[in-house]
């Protein structure tokens, strides 16, 4: 299960005894805004939380606090809390720390021993093959995921476990940024090149090249965004 797409905990709340309450929420909250289900800018009414899940509101505050800490929720003085629209300004600063970090855990995966290495060349070309078959069908969120998977496969096999929660802190906050637009094709075809050619460079175990392969990746997927979005013209670095 990717990170950014956790299933929902309402129905685990009465099953699990060693994870605090507020972390149950939290998670569960954080399952319908990466969903889309909560969407960017609407209000997370807590007392409609805490009736759905057999809580009190002391839990649900605490969950959004942590939430709002992490960036995917904000508070506003005597309105309550909303989920985060992300500007422009941050959807590209985050998109270049992205880019850092894919490029990092791109040179690490290619110095992989042989086994890690063979396990994960046999996953990316399972997500490339996934990713042409959606973009034949013209499946945009099954290829989004399937993009997700592909990029998330690599970040865990750098074996940084900093990196991951920092990478997956950063790619919830995009996701925010994408729900509007999963039912457009975002340059499919371009994209599912150059995760091609990422796993070729794995393949022939070029750090450097993977490296930059990866980082470019990135940065290219920013400016295909920027072109489907009218509203970000002008914010390309």
């Amino acid at each position: 299960m990717l990170p950014w797409l956790t299933e929902s905990s309402a129905e685990r709340l009465n099953d699990v005894r060693d994870t605090s309450l507020a972390k149950l929420v939290k998670s569960d909250m954080l399952a319908l805004i990466l969903r889309g289900v909560l969407a960017p800018g609407q209000r997370i009414n807590e007392p409609d939380v805490a009736a759905r899940l057999g809580v009190s509101r002391v839990p649900v505050r605490e969950a959004l606090r942590e939430l709002e800490s992490s960036g995917l929720v904000v508070a506003r003085k005597h309105s309550g809390v909303f989920v985060r629209q992300l500007d422009a300004p941050e959807i590209r600063d985050l998109y270049q720390m992205r880019g850092l970090l894919d490029g990092f855990a791109g040179r690490q995966a290619a110095l992989l021993p042989e086994g890690r290495m063979a396990a994960l060349l046999a996953l990316l070309d399972d997500s490339v093959h996934a990713m042409t078959d959606a973009a034949a069908k013209h499946e945009v969120q099954r290829y989004y995921g399937e993009n997700l998977r592909f990029h998330w496969a690599i970040i865990e096999a750098a074996g940084n476990r900093t990196l991951t929660e920092t990478y997956r802190g950063i790619v919830q906050k995009l996701h925010l940024s994408r729900l509007k637009n999963l039912s457009h094709d975002v340059g499919m075809q371009a994209s599912i090149a150059e995760h091609a050619e990422i796993v070729q460079a794995l393949r022939e175990r070029d750090p450097v090249r993977c490296e930059a392969l990866m980082a470019h990746h990135v940065g290219d997927a920013y400016l295909r965004l920027v072109d489907a979005t009218p509203a970000m013209t002008g914010t390309a670095a």
